[in-house]
């Protein structure tokens, strides 16, 4: 949204073709639905491909830039991680011989990033391109690292103490209360189970006045199921999607993500800026933020739950204010909100170069 928005300011046409659109269309978007009809997700995904390819004819544009992997784009933003190395390190050989899920979305990543291809590559950390590199052979020129791109109305709020008071009343948090906030879409990637078992093997002494927020959009109903399970129910409350995220991090006292997979995690630095502590897994591309910044704590990987939960009672035992401000003071000195203005430069020098060409 916000690439696609700097290119609108900067007088360019855009034209936005996905299968689905959510909220209010921003003013100059012109967005075009491509329905696609398919049992499963790779069928979709191949759906979709074709459909635009067939649109792309009739309406031909000066470049395309995707965030999706598919053949034929002239810029790639590398929003999720190698699907080639996910598979080598979470799949057995039968699955990445035979799944028909597995060989569309790798025949579709290896049209983005094999040496013949011509698709420029937008990435948010190093680990990434390591890992296109050594599955595809990828020119390392080829690729672009951004800086960390987040929203600036995600800094620390001016009336931040006043917005985090009127916040824990209105969701019923006493004053002693410690709130711990996750953020993300995709509850199984984002360790939203991970969360749930750390806050049930807290101290009781600490556990009794911990609470535990999700926000994001996903199916709830198995990670209920497990709180329920552990006693800890009345602690973990789904928010679902949510447009407040700055007042919920000002009300919060501390960030825990330890995701499963996550190519970088915006919402990590988004924590730093508000103030906010975080507790991380080290699956998490911006980790490296967290611990350069001393605003926090990384579990390594390979992940283990007995490291999380311990991790979570130390921290949990120390001044989280304290922690935050080295997060806070470490993010007005940072560039993170940069990302869409360094990408369409590249986008805009990419195009201009394959419009010469032609």
């Amino acid at each position: 949204m916000r690439i696609a928005t700097e290119c609108l300011n900067r007088g360019h046409e855009v034209i936005v073709y996905t299968r689905s659109w959510d909220g209010a269309i921003p003013e100059g978007f012109d967005v075009r639905l491509i329905k696609t009809r398919a049992i499963t997700n790779h069928g979709k995904a191949i759906a979709y491909y074709k459909q635009l390819q067939q649109e792309l004819k009739s309406h031909p544009v000066s470049g395309i830039i995707g965030f999706n992997r598919m053949p034929g784009l002239d810029v790639y933003f590398a929003g999720d991680n190698c699907i080639a190395e996910k598979a080598r390190m979470e799949r057995n050989i039968f699955y990445r011989t035979f799944s028909p899920r597995f060989r569309t979305y790798c025949a579709m990543e290896k049209a983005v990033f094999a040496p013949s291809a011509q698709t420029e590559i937008l990435i948010l950390t190093e680990r990434q391109k390591k890992d296109f590199i050594t599955h595809y052979g990828t020119q390392e020129q080829r690729f672009h690292l951004l800086p960390p791109g987040i929203p600036e109305d995600r800094k620390r709020l001016p009336d931040a103490d006043k917005i985090r008071l009127e916040t824990r009343e209105k969701n019923g948090i006493a004053k002693d209360d410690i709130v711990l906030i996750q953020v993300g879409s995709g509850f199984i990637t984002k360790g939203v189970d991970r969360s749930i078992r750390a806050v049930a093997a807290l101290p009781e002494s600490i556990r009794r006045k911990t609470k535990l927020w999700i926000v994001g959009k996903d199916n709830s109903h198995k990670f209920v199921k497990l709180s329920q399970k552990l006693g800890i129910d009345m602690q973990v409350k789904f928010l679902g999607g949510c447009n407040n995220i700055p007042e919920l991090l000002a009300a919060a006292d501390l960030m825990i993500h330890p995701a499963i997979n996550e190519s970088a995690g915006g919402v990590l630095l988004e924590a730093l800026t508000a103030g906010l502590p975080v507790l991380c897994s080290a699956a998490c591309g911006y980790a490296g933020y967290i611990e350069k910044s001393g605003a926090g704590k990384v579990t390594p990987e390979p992940f283990s739950q007995a490291n999380l939960n311990l991790t979570l009672t130390e921290l949990l035992k120390d001044d989280l204010s304290v922690i935050g401000e080295k997060g806070y003071q470490f993010a007005i000195s940072t560039d993170f909100y940069n990302s869409h203005k360094v990408a369409t430069d590249i986008i805009e020098k990419t195009i201009a170069a394959k419009n010469i060409l032609n």
